[in-house]
């Protein structure tokens, strides 16, 4: 059994801008990062991440598309798998959940200060279209970057 809690992402990304949500609660509070979570045992990666982008935000992203692997070390423990995708195709009422309070930025608006600070590093290729994987190591706490690397593919 693998150590690693799979999550997801899901950015919707249309007519020059991109979908966030600013996070009411839970891991990442007070952060802009894309609808995701935590995959439940009796759904696909990519169904987790329909669903979720579906509760935080109204929407249904449809044709999404796998983009990226990322990979997450808190000190020398694996902490999550986060698979990406990415879609501009989608259907709904944006609305504000529990959760999640979402907002369209334009591209060269992205809040990176107010954002994960490893999310400057892999968003970018995420919207030039690369697909790939990369592992983010981090101090114990999960505050800071210590190292990182990208390969291609997924």
């Amino acid at each position: 059994m693998s150590d690693w809690t799979e999550a997801t992402l899901l950015f919707i990304v249309e007519d020059g801008e991109i979908l966030l949500i600013e996070k009411k609660r839970g891991h990442g509070k007070g952060f802009f990062n894309g609808p995701g979570g935590k995959v439940e045992n009796d759904e696909t990666i990519g169904q987790a991440a329909v669903r979720e982008t579906e509760e935080e935000t109204g929407l249904k992203p449809l044709k999404v598309k796998k983009m990226a692997v990322l990979e997450f070390y808190f000190g020398e423990d694996p902490f999550q798998r986060v698979h990406v995708f990415k879609t501009d195709i989608f259907e709904g009422e944006l609305s504000e959940s529990e959760e999640a309070r979402p907002e369209w930025f334009k591209l060269e608006e992205i809040p990176y200060n107010n954002m994960w600070p490893d999310d400057k590093y892999w968003l970018p290729k995420i919207l030039n279209g690369e697909q790939f994987k990369a592992v983010f190591e981090f101090d114990e706490d999960g505050d800071e970057i210590l190292d990182y690397e990208f390969n291609q593919g997924i």
